[in-house]
């Protein structure tokens, strides 16, 4: 179904859904429910902006490197009440740590965005030459699902977008859709479909994303077993979005292959048989990521991918951007 997703995106098709069943009248009282219940009380209406200059404690005179983020309200860290506390904050940091060098972030991402308006965000971030970032982060899907974007139109303009920040010169990474079906209040069978069209969604972006030469982490599988196992913990006042603690997981799972892009992790071409990574064509490598967090998808030689499982390095402690653009601890 992924590669059949990637397919019609790259030929224009537009007719394969992800919610086929959705219409049977049990499976729409549980969406109409579940969004009665889902952004209660304690949600935070404002997202904190994180943007600014990180790792200061590197100034050497080398320019900053410049990490980009973009997509839906994962990505702008809707849910948390602190700076530091999003993961575009957590990446920053963590990035400057590895690479003993300072980071300049910029999160161009909007709360309620769908893949349709990556276009706008690439073209935020490109506006200025001067500017242009050497990794973008990418977090979509979620909100492409809950409103029944077609699937091929989705993967389409997450292609696209991949393919003019690449054409630009910067290196990617996207976090694929996360799985729906953990979310608290929703209910069988509700959950289910929820799990399965958020997983071929995910599949279907990892496909897309390693042809146009840009890297994925799974993020679904994060939203499952921890988040299931610690719901109060990791979701955050809203039910919905993760709690600084959730965002915290995720940011870590995405830090190595971040780190990687740029040349700052170890690197190896053979899979490490001890932690389940092979090589695979691309939308069965597509397929097992999906269904396990943390999996980094990178391109191989045509038509292989690498499917790896790095190592998590423990995040910094989060900084707090401040109007000057240097950063302090809380």
């Amino acid at each position: 179904m992924a590669r059949r997703i990637a397919t019609g995106a790259a030929f224009g098709g537009g007719g394969i859904g992800l919610l086929a069943g959705a219409a049977v009248g049990v499976v729409l009282a549980e969406l109409a429910l579940a969004k009665r219940t889902v952004g209660g009380a304690g949600a935070s209406p404002q997202v904190p902006n994180a943007d600014g200059l990180y790792g200061t404690a590197y100034a050497d005179g080398t320019p900053p490197l410049r990490l980009g983020m973009l997509g839906d309200s994962t990505a702008a860290g809707q849910g948390v009440r602190r700076a530091g506390q999003t993961p575009a904050a957590l990446l920053a940091s963590g990035l400057a740590a590895v690479a003993e060098r300072m980071v300049t972030l910029r999160n161009v991402a909007l709360p309620g965005a769908r893949s349709d308006d990556l276009e706008r965000q690439v073209s935020v971030l490109l506006a200025d030459p001067a500017r242009t970032p050497d990794v973008c982060v990418i977090m979509i899907g979620a909100n492409d699902v809950t409103t029944r974007m077609a699937p091929t139109t989705s993967v389409r303009y997450l292609s696209t977008a991949v393919r003019r920040l690449r054409g630009a010169g910067a290196e990617v990474v996207v976090g694929t859709c996360p799985d729906l079906g953990t979310i608290e209040p929703v209910y069988q069978p509700l959950r289910w479909l929820a799990r399965r069209v958020s997983r071929q969604l995910a599949a279907a972006q990892t496909i897309v994303v390693v042809e146009q030469g840009g890297r994925t982490v799974s993020l679904g599988h994060l939203l499952g077993p921890e988040f299931a196992a610690n719901p109060r913990e990791l979701f955050g006042p809203d039910n919905y979005h993760p709690s600084a603690e959730g965002y915290a997981t995720a940011a870590m799972a995405v830090l190595p292959t971040l780190c990687a892009s740029l040349g700052l992790w170890p690197e190896s071409d053979h899979p490490d048989a001890s932690r389940d990574e092979d090589i695979l064509p691309v939308a069965k490598a597509a397929s097992a990521a999906a269904a396990q967090a943390g999996t980094e998808v990178t391109g191989a030689r045509a038509p292989w991918a690498l499917l790896k499982h790095r190592r998590r390095r423990r995040l910094p402690t989060p900084v707090e951007p401040t109007p000057n653009g240097s950063h302090t601890r809380p």
